[in-house]
């Protein structure tokens, strides 16, 4: 599959680049496939596949896949990086919040329609998938419930990002969809009508599939306990968490129920088996983006999304220095004597790596100056990588990069392009998932072995953080909860920073934190300490109900002539 996604790319290359509204919501594939074939089993084979990569036709300045500028760089896990404020300012503008503008020229306007141009793939395909019979097309009603999933998967990252969008199906035609508002559907009504669509990839999909990278019912059934997770959190209008619905918690329960009993997937051995190309599709990986290099075209099927993210000084990379972590976040690594987070003390002081006790993954996620970097300990990582410690700090985001030495690395001019996948749920989100139903519905006894699942993990995943000299650079010390004490309101303090621990600069941290109803109060005591490490945040600002979403362009809603309505506060 992987590679077949690569090779049908060249489809999806020929299709004409559209910038308006109605271009790109009702985006019409064109070139090797004509009105002839269209409508035939492999007329729909080619655009499935083509409707696949759509969803990973992203690049530095329209992110799809990772979300390194909208959840890390916008929580307190990352800072912008790179050559400072000035370098791509508009993700220095998500940073302050305040500065966030509905007429900003890049990023989240290329966001949605990037998305809205993966939608409309998905919907041409199962048109053309919807007009053939299943005795031409056995295949058919597996392949109408992929394309559900990944329709399913854009509309719920559309909504995450932007909370008020325009649901669009393959059932509506050009006039209907110039008429669709994105306030059409209420909160919950949208997440429904998303809903659907995973509910039926679930009902119509093997558990496994031959090709890799192709969705399955349990792929499904995990990304439908995601968006039952959001939606349990209730919000108004101001983006207020009022209420947790308990119903959707025990949907969420009953879903991770499905993917943990299975089977099929597992925790990786070694945490850092998730980062490297050399391991990806492994048992972690729930549902994940494909890439490929070496694969019969010019450079491969390539991921830029993080391209700006290798560090500055390093010879080996060159560019360009983006996706700082923060003091706040190498400062939750530390732990007690008794192996366990300092939740109230953690930023009190800056740690040392010579004398503080901290969890492994830290080594797994933040570049420090003479630890081993990427697993490689004869290149030791080194301040004089970083591009501007003056502004950002010595700290350097690791898990989205790979080895120059790797055979997933590509470099195209000054950027940096990589065949490693993209995870969009790993198992250990799913065990994580459960916990947190398990905590909210008064039963946190149940989601204490989850989240000591994932922590013994950790613990055991330090085989290749050895220095050349066999020691570690770090002193680790991570123990599972103890039972002890463990109350709900302690269990839900211990489930929030375990999920910032384990998926840190992956991007969930802001999503969780607005999904939670806590971003506010989290973020502005964040930035309280952080200005005064680092001045360059000295006007940042988190406003509740206006910062949780993204801004709708400004563009669609002038296209759209006002029909679509602006979020909050902008």
């Amino acid at each position: 599959m992987k590679n077949k996604l690569a090779t049908l790319l060249l489809i999806a290359g020929s299709m004409t680049i559209a910038t308006s509204c109605k271009e790109f919501l009702d985006f019409q594939p064109q070139g090797v496939l004509s009105s002839d074939n269209i409508n035939s089993a492999s007329g729909a084979e080619s655009l499935i596949t083509a409707a696949y990569a759509a969803i990973g036709n992203d690049d530095m300045i329209g992110p799809m896949t990772s979300m390194w500028v909208y959840g890390s760089v916008r929580s307190d896990d990352s800072y912008k990086g790179g050559g400072g404020v000035s370098d791509v300012s508009d993700i220095d503008f998500y940073e302050h919040y305040n500065l966030t503008r509905p007429d900003m020229g890049w990023m989240h306007p290329f966001t949605w329609e990037n998305f809205y141009k993966a939608i409309s793939r998905a919907n041409v395909a199962l048109r053309s998938v919807n007009a053939v019979t299943e005795a031409e097309f056995p295949l058919k009603k597996t392949r109408q419930a992929e394309l559900r999933f990944l329709r399913g998967h854009s509309h719920f990252m559309l909504k995450m990002l932007f909370k008020n969008i325009p649901y669009i199906d393959e059932t509506l035609t050009n006039d209907e969809i110039l008429t669709t508002s994105n306030v059409k559907l209420k909160n919950d009504e949208l997440w429904n009508k998303i809903a659907e669509d995973f509910q039926f990839a679930i009902d119509n999909l093997p558990v496994s599939q031959s090709q890799i990278g192709r969705a399955n019912k349990l792929s499904a059934a995990a990304y439908l306990a995601k968006l039952r997770l959001y939606q349990a959190y209730e919000q108004d209008n101001s983006h207020k968490v009022t209420s947790i619905n308990k119903s959707r918690l025990q949907e969420v329960v009953n879903l991770t129920q499905q993917v943990i009993s299975s089977g099929k997937y597992s925790l990786q051995p070694d945490f850092a088996e998730n980062f490297i190309a050399e391991t990806e599709n492994g048992p972690e990986s729930v549902f994940a983006i494909q890439y490929s290099i070496n694969d019969g075209t010019a450079v491969g099927r390539l991921s830029y999304v993080t391209g700006l993210n290798y560090p500055h000084g390093a010879p080996q990379y060159g560019c360009c220095g983006f996706h700082q972590p923060s003091q706040n976040l190498a400062n939750a690594y530390k732990t007690d004597a008794n192996g366990l987070p300092q939740f109230d003390t953690f930023n009190s002081t800056d740690v040392n790596f010579a004398v503080n006790t901290v969890d492994p993954r830290v080594d797994h996620t933040i570049g420090i100056d003479g630890h081993p970097y990427k697993y490689d300990p004869t290149k030791p990582f080194s301040n004089s990588w970083v591009r501007d410690a003056g502004v950002y700090g010595f700290f350097h985001s690791m898990k989205e990069q790979q080895l120059a030495t790797s055979s997933s690395y590509h470099k195209e001019g000054p950027f940096i392009g990589s065949s490693k996948n993209i995870d969009i749920i790993r198992y250990a989100d799913v065990l994580l998932m459960q916990a947190e139903a398990y905590i909210e519905l008064g039963q946190p006894e149940l989601a204490l072995p989850l989240i000591n699942q994932v922590r013994k993990r950790a613990s055991e995943s330090t085989g290749r953080l050895k220095k050349t000299d066999g020691t570690f650079a770090s002193k680790y010390n991570i123990k599972p909860y103890p039972t002890t004490g463990w109350t709900q309101a302690f269990a839900r303090q211990a489930l929030r920073w375990e999920r910032r621990l384990e998926f840190a600069t992956e991007s969930p941290r802001f999503f969780d934190l607005v999904r939670w109803g806590i971003a506010a109060e989290t973020l502005n005591a964040y930035l309280d300490k952080e200005k005064v490490r680092r001045p360059f945040l000295a006007t940042a600002k988190f406003t509740a109900g206006r910062d949780e979403y993204l801004p709708i362009p400004q563009r669609e809603i002038s296209l759209t002539k006002g029909l679509y309505q602006q979020n909050p506060g902008f």
